[in-house]
């Protein structure tokens, strides 16, 4: 199902703009992240692909409460919230309201372009960033990030023109995986996997 979402913006998003555009249901904001420019320090391009998680959600690391590894989950809306999966791979988050947030999932990168396949070690640009833990490892994302705001260095993200939307599934979960919460950029080819 493809429809049209975002607002257009040259500045980067801070201070009580990024908390009201923050401070709202997580679909809603997983959806207007959507060609959102993203930048950790030198390296970043246009958000590809998210995925949208509620306090209520059984696949939510916030459904049981706050802990030690979710505390982030629960700051300000704007915050940044960083788990490893497997042991090995780091994903991204943006905090909407307490205990909501949205996966990044993919980039379209077009900033340090150099500097994210030196960290990738592949020069495949469709693949550089196409899923949460790629994406970390492009743009140097790692537990020394966590629970920051996004207008504070070395994030940036300033909301740019609308784009029509994929919505489909979410990806690797067992439960509530029927929730249609999975969104991304019609048409894109740097998506993490296609959608159905």
């Amino acid at each position: 199902m493809n429809s049209p979402t975002g607002a257009i913006g040259t500045a980067p998003l801070s201070g009580g703009h990024l908390a009201d555009f923050f401070a709202r249901d997580a679909v809603t904001v997983a959806r207007d992240l959507l060609s959102c420019h993203l930048l950790v320090g030198e390296t970043g391009g246009r958000i590809a692909e998210t995925e949208a998680y509620f306090p209520d959600d059984e696949a939510s690391h916030s459904f049981r409460g706050p802990t030690r590894r979710n505390g982030a989950m629960f700051g300000k809306p704007g915050n940044v919230y960083i788990y490893r999966i497997y042991g090995m791979h780091w994903c991204l988050n943006f905090v909407c309201t307490p205990g909501s947030a949205v996966l990044i999932r993919a980039i379209e990168p077009d900033t340090g372009i150099a500097e994210m396949i030196s960290r990738r070690g592949t020069d495949a640009l469709p693949q550089l960033c196409s899923g949460p833990g790629k994406l970390c490892q492009a743009l140097g994302v790692d537990m020394d990030l966590n629970d920051r705001l996004l207008d504070r260095a070395p994030f940036s993200l300033t909301r740019t023109a609308p784009v029509e939307i994929l919505t489909g599934k979410r990806i690797g979960i067992t439960k509530n995986a029927e929730a249609p919460w999975r969104f991304g950029i019609s048409g894109s080819r740097y998506l993490s996997k296609p959608f159905r």
